[in-house]
């Protein structure tokens, strides 16, 4: 993918402030921008995804209506000329500087959003966090900081896999499971993991790893079986995938420490192990080096959901040799 009361130095920062990784595309980052005019004429109150789906159209089908365009739900020509400066100018037609507003300053936004740097809001407006995420993205990248998202930067937003390391503030996580880790976040044997895998067994407490509201809990059909997401300050969320049981529902608030279901293999998983991820601005970022050496619970144990039939499966939980990071091989009860 406990501690009560007031702040302490473990999570004071959450307190006080995943598949492959997201690819960073111009395409998406357009209906993400049209989603942020839809937005601001409040017709969209749906989060900007960059994904057209049924808000997306409803929201342009409304504002065509509004305006006595055909109202075909699909932002063509027209409907971007009647929006105006949110419908101007295109991403790329232009260097985008500090102060500049429109439509390529919010895809702009999102692909450095998608990238892991921030900013925080898409809003269309080339303000001063918008700044301080091009120059984090362009020493990232190796590209001369000039604060100016030119040619170089968006080809290198566009199709370069840059990872954002050091941002985000001195955010740390309590860990979910008193278990060692096996699988590390990076490239393995050809493909990516996206996350930390903690081998346990099934039904083993897995407890939140800071302080935050949970924004997802249930069944995720991208892999990830029983997942629970946790959305902190600062533009972070962890997941916990794999559950065999899901222990908190959406809204609810946790702190370090709360129990947030039980070790499993649901989804595409090859036997019982947590399979947590860090996210930044909804980008997989290595969560190794925010672990704290504490645990989230100083004693784990075994809940009643566990199989009465002990089974003994290899320790590792994703296979290795799969273009994905957990396959789709295992069955709750069963090794592979």
């Amino acid at each position: 993918m406990g501690l009560r009361g007031r702040c302490t130095v473990v999570v004071v920062a959450l307190c006080v402030s995943g598949t492959a990784t997201p690819t960073a595309r111009a395409d998406s980052a357009d209906v993400a921008a049209l989603q942020v005019a839809m937005r601001a004429l409040g017709l969209y109150r749906a989060t900007v995804d960059g994904i057209t789906g049924p808000a997306t159209r409803r929201a342009v089908t409304s504002f065509q209506r509004r305006r006595g365009l055909r109202a075909d739900g699909v932002a063509g020509p027209l409907t971007r000329r009647a929006l105006g400066r949110r419908g101007r100018p295109a991403l790329g037609s232009r260097p985008i500087r500090p102060g500049a507003q429109g439509r390529d300053v919010a895809a702009l936004q999102f692909l450095l959003r998608r990238r892991g740097f921030g900013p925080v809001g898409v809003d269309g407006g080339f303000g001063p966090n918008t700044t301080a995420a091009v120059h984090r993205f362009q020493h990232a990248a190796g590209l001369t900081i000039d604060e100016v998202a030119g040619p170089a930067t968006l080809a290198a937003l566009r199709r370069r896999t840059v990872v954002a390391t050091g941002v985000g503030g001195p955010v740390a996580f309590l860990r979910p499971i008193s278990s060692p880790i096996t699988d590390g976040f990076g490239w393995l044997a050809g493909r990516r993991h996206t996350g930390l895998d903690f081998p346990a067994p099934t039904g083993a407490t897995v407890r939140a790893a800071g302080r935050g509201v949970v924004s997802f809990a249930g069944w995720n059909n991208g892999g990830y079986g029983n997942l629970v997401v946790v959305k902190h300050r600062l533009g972070f969320e962890t997941w916990y995938a794999h559950l065999s049981r899901v222990a908190v529902q959406r809204g609810q608030a946790v702190v370090g420490g709360t129990p947030v279901g039980a070790v499993g293999s649901t989804g595409h998983s090859t036997g019982p192990h947590l399979h947590f991820e860090a996210r930044l601005f909804g980008s997989p970022v290595d969560p190794a080096p925010r672990l704290l050496t504490a645990v989230a619970a100083s004693r784990e144990h075994v809940t009643r959901d566990r199989p009465r039939r002990r089974l003994t499966c290899r320790p590792n939980g994703d296979a290795r040799l799969t273009r994905d990071a957990d396959p789709a091989l295992a069955r709750e009860g069963r090794c592979p």
